[in-house]
């Protein structure tokens, strides 16, 4: 079984998506892991983004999975901390519009999922990947409030930041997740929206808790 969360960037989908995993004895898959191993290949490599989408088929991703989790693996190695750097999310977007990609984290998800429960969160989990999810949750927060979590989040990794950068990637994210002509970001069909701008993070776990124990029992 598989619960979604899906949602903007920053709106605390990952955090949440983890603790409430933890709380209810599933594993916790991070979607856009994925999507930032495919984005630091394609750093790292150098090339423009019509060559790299040439390329995405020689390349394997996939997801290790332990009670702790899930954690990808870029051909059979771990990358670490290395997939949130200011970096990657300056240029992931821009990698989740190519289908190639797009195809082969699907792939991965949908394989794992057969094996175990999750908790699991992204962009288009509930409407594309998962459309008949135990329970689809629509997170929303205002960019300063998603701003400064993310800036939070960075500062106790000890990955250097800046707030106004942060708030100006998240606003081209945002455009970016909304217009793609694949698989754009959208509240999915039956979910249940949660505007987490004034909730803490021990209410937001609480109430996707709730949701999930009423649809088990």
């Amino acid at each position: 079984m598989i619960v979604t969360i899906d949602g903007p960037a920053g709106s605390g989908k990952s955090s949440t998506a983890k603790k409430v995993a933890e709380q209810v004895g599933w594993h916790y898959l991070d979607s856009g892991a994925l999507y930032r191993t495919w984005t630091l290949l394609y750093v790292m490599g150098g090339m423009d983004l019509a060559l790299f989408e040439e390329v995405v088929d020689v390349h394997d991703i996939t997801l290790s999975v332990d009670k702790h989790g899930t954690e990808p693996l870029l051909n059979g190695e771990k990358v670490g901390d290395s997939i949130r750097e200011q970096r990657i999310s300056e240029h992931v977007s821009t990698v989740s519009t190519l289908q190639a990609v797009r195809d082969k984290v699907n792939a991965e998800m949908r394989r794992i999922v057969q094996k175990h429960n999750f908790v699991a969160d992204g962009r288009d989990l509930g409407s594309v990947v998962f459309p008949d999810a135990l329970l689809k949750i629509y997170m929303v927060a205002d960019l300063d409030e998603r701003a400064k979590r993310r800036f939070a989040e960075m500062e106790k990794k000890g990955i250097p930041a800046s707030l106004q950068e942060i708030k100006d990637n998240l606003a081209a994210r945002d455009a970016t997740d909304s217009e793609r002509a694949i698989a754009p970001l959208t509240k999915p069909e039956g979910a249940i929206e949660i505007d987490t701008t004034q909730l803490s993070f021990a209410e937001q776990v609480s109430r996707i808790s709730s949701e999930i124990q009423q649809k088990l029992s």
